[in-house]
C-alpha cells in the first residue's frame, strides 16, 4: 500500500490495510512483488496527480497480473482519467474506503474495471474507519473530522472531500482509550479542516472539548493536533489549551501568505494582524510553544511587493518552521481562472528566499534550547556506523540520539540533553546512557 499527501490519509491508509490482514492478506512493501497494490492518493497539487500516476506505473511494472486499486483525492477528482490509466481495475474516491476489500475481491472475480466514485458535495455522513491493530508502533494518527467548507479559491481539497463531517465524540473516546490499551504513547488528532470538528453533531461539542476530555484519560502521555486554522484560537480556546496536560507545545497554523492582499485573493478569512496576535497570545500562554506554518509563493497576482510583506512578516514573527509550496494551478478553482499568472522562474526564486528564511529561524528556534534536558519520543532506527535512534520533543523538535549497547529505543520516552544543531535537528544525548 502507498499513501501520498496528508495524515488523513496516512489514518485512512492504515484502517485499509487492516481489513486486509483480518482475511489473511499479507502486508509487504510497495516495492515488492504483490498480487494487491492501494494506492491513496492525493490532489493538493499537480505534483500529488503526477506522484500518483507513478506509483501506478509502478505498481504494474512490478506484477502486470495485480489488481491494482487507486483511491482518494485524485481519483475523486478525476475517475475517468484515472481509470484509463493501465493497470487500473478499481477506482474509489474519498468515500467507500471501508469495502475495499469487497471491490478487490470483486476485480479478482469478475475480471472487469471497477469504478466507485460517489457525489461527495452532498454528503453528510462521516465514514468511520476503525483501526485496532496500528502498524506504527509508536505514535497513532485518528481521524476525527473530514470534508471542508472553506473554498479557498486555491484548493480542491473541498470537491474532493465534501462538506464537514465529525466522528462522533463517544466513539473518539472510545479509539483512544483502545490505543492506551495498546500501549501507544502520542496520538495526533487529524482532519481535513479540524477546528471545524463538531459544527454539524448536535450538542456543545467543538475541538477544546474533546481534547479537554482526551485529557482526563490515563496513559496517553500526548496529544497532537494536526494543521488547523488560525481562527479557531480564541483567548478562551488558548487558555483552556494551557491548562491541559497532555497537549503538546506545537501548533501548525496555515498562513499561506504574509500579505493582506492576497490573502484576501485566496479566500482566506483571517488577516496579518489576527494571525500575529494568535502567534503572540499562544506564546505567552504555553511555555516552549512551536508555531509551524505553510506559504505559498507564486499566487496569481503576487507582485514582488506582496511577496516582500509575506517575507518580511515571517521575518518578524519567526515561526519554528516554514513550509513552502510554490503555487499549483487547479482546474476548477477559482484561482486557475484568475489573469496575472505568474513564471516559474519567479516562483523558483522566491521560493528558493523563504527556505533560505526558514533555515535561519528554525536554527534559531533550535537553538534555543540548546544544554537543556528535554523527554523525547523515539520512533525509529536511523543508519549509520552506530545505533541512533530519531524521535521528537513535545513541542516538535527533531533529536537524534545514540543508543546504548544497541538498545531498541523504538517507542520508548526518554529524558535526552539537546547538545548540538545540525542540519534539521538537534544531536541529543540521553541521560540515562551518560
Amino acid at each position: 500500500m502507498a499513501t501520498l499527501g496528508c495524515r488523513v490519509n496516512q489514518y485512512e491508509t492504515e484502517a485499509m490495510a487492516e481489513k486486509f490482514i483480518e482475511k489473511e492478506y499479507e502486508l509487504v512493501n510497495f516495492e515488492e512483488y504483490a498480487d494487491v497494490y492501494v494506492i491513496n492518493t492525493c490532489t493538493v497539487t499537480n505534483m500529488g496527480d503526477k506522484k500518483s500516476r507513478q506509483m501506478i506505473h509502478r505498481a504494474k511494472r512490478k506484477n502486470s497480473s495485480a489488481v491494482i486499486a487507486v483511491v482518494g483525492c485524485y481519483s475523486q477528482i478525476a475517475p475517468d482519467e484515472v481509470s484509463k490509466i493501465n493497470g487500473v481495475d478499481v477506482v474509489l474516491g474519498t468515500k467507500n474506503k471501508g469495502d475495499i476489500l469487497h471491490f478487490v475481491n470483486k476485480a479478482f472475480k469478475d475480471e472487469e474495471k471497477i469504478i466507485k466514485v460517489s457525489h461527495v458535495l452532498k454528503n453528510k455522513t462521516f465514514e468511520d474507519l476503525n483501526i485496532s491493530e496500528y502498524q506504527n508502533r509508536t505514535r497513532a494518527f485518528l481521524k476525527i473530522q473530514d470534508g471542508c467548507n472553506r473554498f479557498c479559491s486555491y484548493c480542491l481539497i473541498p470537491f474532493a472531500r465534501g462538506p464537514v463531517c465529525s466522528k462522533e465524540p463517544d466513539k473518539i473516546i472510545k479509539e483512544v482509550k483502545k490505543l492506551q490499551v495498546n500501549n501507544f504513547k502520542e496520538i495526533i488528532l487529524s482532519g481535513i479542516h479540524i477546528a471545524s470538528y463538531g459544527v454539524d453533531i448536535s450538542g456543545s461539542w467543538n475541538l477544546i472539548k474533546i481534547l479537554e476530555e482526551i485529557d482526563k484519560i490515563k496513559g496517553i502521555d500526548r496529544v497532537r493536533i494536526g494543521s488547523i486554522d488560525p481562527k479557531f484560537f480564541t483567548e478562551d480556546i488558548i487558555n483552556r489549551m494551557a491548562s491541559l496536560t497532555k497537549l503538546c507545545p506545537h501548533f501548525h497554523l496555515s498562513l499561506q501568505s504574509g500579505c493582506d492582499s492576497t490573502l484576501n485573493r485566496m479566500n482566506r478569512k483571517y488577516t496579518t494582524t489576527e494571525y500575529e496576535k494568535i502567534v503572540y497570545k499562544l506564546r505567552d500562554s504555553i511555555k516552549d510553544v512551536s508555531i509551524t506554518t505553510d506559504i505559498i509563493v507564486g499566487f496569481p497576482g503576487e507582485t514582488e511587493e506582496e511577496f516582500y510583506k509575506t517575507y518580511d512578516f515571517l521575518n518578524k514573527i519567526e515561526l519554528s518552521k516554514i513550509h513552502v509550496f510554490k503555487y499549483s494551478r487547479r482546474e476548477g478553482t477559482k484561482a486557475a481562472d484568475m489573469k496575472e499568472q505568474i513564471d516559474g522562474k519567479i516562483k523558483d526564486e522566491r521560493s528558493s528566499k523563504i527556505i533560505k528564511l526558514n533555515e535561519r529561524l528554525e536554527n534559531k528556534f533550535m537553538n534555543r534550547f540548546l544544554g537543556n534536558n528535554m523527554d523525547v519520543l523515539y520512533e525509529q532506527k536511523v543508519s549509520g556506523d552506530k545505533i541512533y535512534y530519531e524521535g521528537y520533543t513535545p513541542n516538535y523538535i527533531k533529536v537524534i540520539a545514540e543508543s546504548a549497547e544497541g538498545e531498541n529505543l523504538e517507542g520508548k520516552v526518554l529524558n535526552t540533553k539537546l547538545e548540538s544543531v545540525k542540519e534539521g535537528y538537534i544531536l541529543g544525548r540521553i541521560k540515562s546512557f551518560m
